[in-house]
């Protein structure tokens, strides 16, 4: 059954392949929309399709970690005997101090990551998103004081603000963590939002709903919103990598995700004092975070030149 979960891994990283390709390929009927013809530029560039084979990868291993470990990622079978064995085929990642399952503990600690990046990403990519539509679908004073709270809350270091929150906090739990995260973290894209309903206000489209009548809230949502989305989902993807970090930063520091409850930051922790006879402890989460990001940033950069070819043909 483990063999199969694992195999059930890899499908699925090959099927999201298989999936972006034929997407590429419908992009070539007459009359494609943009989207078509965007996800026909990812398809054409292999770095980006092998992020997004990584990527569905890490996340259905994420997802089927009781199926792929026999282990209990907080069981301490025997602290003296099975403490800090080096890496073998009953213990592919060998195991730590507490005589844990590192394999076991890095997949679920991927639940842990994974899952906080992303959400707190999302929230924060809607929070920006509404902000900078406003401020710049209205201009004027209100879009000045608008960005003058932005210049102001840029000014204080994010990872400043997230210590000190956390460290005077006795616990934090995972909802709270993840809306903490996601409140500091939106401001880059209400001001990548706000640049794009500037120069869209005035365009043809807007005068035209203006003059049928529509209220600002419809011409916002139906005509501007969806104009400014493909800027949106670069944007967050790429913020996903720096939160990826950002969490695991504050779990090695203790101050995140708490034990036992396993994240990668506070997997590297524990073997942070142990990198001389226990190295593989740090490693293998350390590679997680790594493969991560690289496979995060290379998406949003395909995504960036799928949604805007010209980024292409100016290099």
């Amino acid at each position: 059954m483990i063999g199969l979960a694992w195999l059930a891994c890899v499908a699925a990283g090959a099927l999201a392949v298989r999936l972006v390709a034929r997407a590429g390929r419908d992009a070539h009927v007459p009359g494609a929309s943009p989207w078509r013809r965007a996800a026909a530029r990812l398809a054409a560039d292999r770095t980006a399709t092998a992020a997004v084979f990584v990527l569905v990868l890490l996340a259905t291993m994420a997802v089927l970690a009781p199926a792929l470990t026999p282990y209990d990622p907080a069981a301490q079978p025997d602290p003296v005997l099975y403490k800090d064995l080096a890496p073998s085929l009953a213990h592919p990642f060998g195991t730590d101090f507490a005589s844990r399952d590192v394999l076991t503990r890095v997949l679920y600690g991927s639940r842990i990551t994974l899952s906080v990046s992303l959400l707190a990403v999302l929230l924060s990519t809607l929070i920006g998103a509404a902000y900078g539509a406003v401020a710049g679908f209205y201009g004027g004073a209100l879009d000045a004081v608008m960005m003058r709270a932005i210049d102001a809350a840029l000014s204080i270091p994010r990872i400043l603000v997230l210590i000190a929150v956390l460290a005077l906090a006795e616990r934090v739990t995972l909802p709270a963590l993840i809306v903490l995260i996601g409140i500091t973290g939106w401001f880059q894209t209400s001001r990548l939002v706000r640049a794009q309903v500037l120069a869209l206000r005035e365009q043809e489209l807007t005068v035209a709903a203006r003059a049928l009548g529509a209220r600002d809230r419809e011409i916002l949502w139906r005509h501007l919103l969806p104009n400014v989305l493909s800027t949106v989902i670069v944007s967050g993807t790429l913020a996903i990598g720096s939160v990826v970090y950002l969490e695991a930063a504050l779990g090695y520091l203790g101050i995140g995700v708490r034990p036992p409850t396993p994240s990668w930051g506070n997997i590297i922790q524990d073997g942070a004092s142990q990198l001389e006879t226990a190295w593989w402890v740090a490693l293998f989460p350390g590679l997680g975070i790594v493969i991560t990001t690289l496979a995060i940033n290379a998406l949003g950069d395909g995504l960036r030149d799928a949604f805007d070819p010209r980024t292409v043909d100016a290099a």
